[in-house]
């Protein structure tokens, strides 16, 4: 393969994950907590043996999450939980501790409260949550202490990092943080309030266009260059 079709693969390799990120995107549109991705194009320049000659390449390696708060809809639940600051929930999950967003939580067998996945909640420090099974009525304040019957029983762990840009995807609304997690000092807890998905359904399905449109440009080029390269071989074919 020549310079032009090398090129031209690694743009098509770099729309073909944005394809992706976008599709996964419009996917997680009614979400609860989801936070829409997008990918950074670079462009890598090399040398070539000729003098003054080079060749840039893109690349596409790197993602982001996009901090934007989603909108919160009050929906009256005892268990529903949305953050108003940039502060997260922590789970306990198989694999260690995790941030999220998806206030969207109930009570296991045991007591404990849990997120829609099973994961245990946390509280402030760092243990589960337990709720009795007779607790009746309980409400979570906006530090998120949570009390029975006027009496607190634990608080709701709310954590920041310092940069939330360092935080990597796990499974769509879970977050791993490899730098040290903090209480949040400037976030507080709605209970019965969800915050939905920060996707813009209109602006993730024009990108999607765009992004097929441009792909279908790129593999036009490697077709075209590929009959360039066929023509070229048959024609000294009947030369020799």
């Amino acid at each position: 393969m020549e310079t032009t079709g090398y090129i031209a693969l690694t743009r098509q390799t770099g729309l073909l994950k944005e394809l992706q990120v976008v599709a996964n995107n419009i996917a997680n549109i009614s979400t609860t907590g989801f936070r829409r991705e997008g990918v950074v194009f670079a462009e890598e320049v090399r040398a070539l043996n000729a003098e003054g000659g080079g060749i840039a390449m893109t690349s596409a390696r790197v993602r982001f999450t996009d901090a934007d708060t989603g909108s919160t809809t009050q929906t009256g639940g005892m268990f529903d939980f949305a953050i108003d600051g940039p502060g997260f929930f922590m789970v306990e999950t198989p694999a260690g501790e995790r941030l999220t967003r998806a206030g969207s939580f109930s009570t296991n067998a045991e007591g404990d409260l849990v997120s829609m996945t099973g994961y245990r909640v946390l509280h402030s420090g760092g243990s589960p949550i337990f709720i009795p099974p007779d607790a009746g009525k309980v409400g979570v304040a906006q530090d998120g202490t949570i009390s029975i019957g006027g009496r607190p029983i634990a608080q709701i762990g709310i954590f920041e990092v310092e940069n939330p840009q360092m935080l990597l995807r796990e499974d769509g609304v879970l977050f791993r943080f490899e730098a040290e997690a903090n209480p949040a000092e400037n976030s507080r807890v709605m209970q019965g309030f969800l915050e939905g998905s920060n996707v813009n359904a209109v602006t993730e399905i024009a990108r999607l266009i765009e992004v097929q449109r441009a792909y279908e440009l790129g593999q036009n080029l490697l077709d075209s260059e590929d009959e360039r390269i066929r023509s070229s071989i048959r024609t000294l074919g009947r030369i020799v």
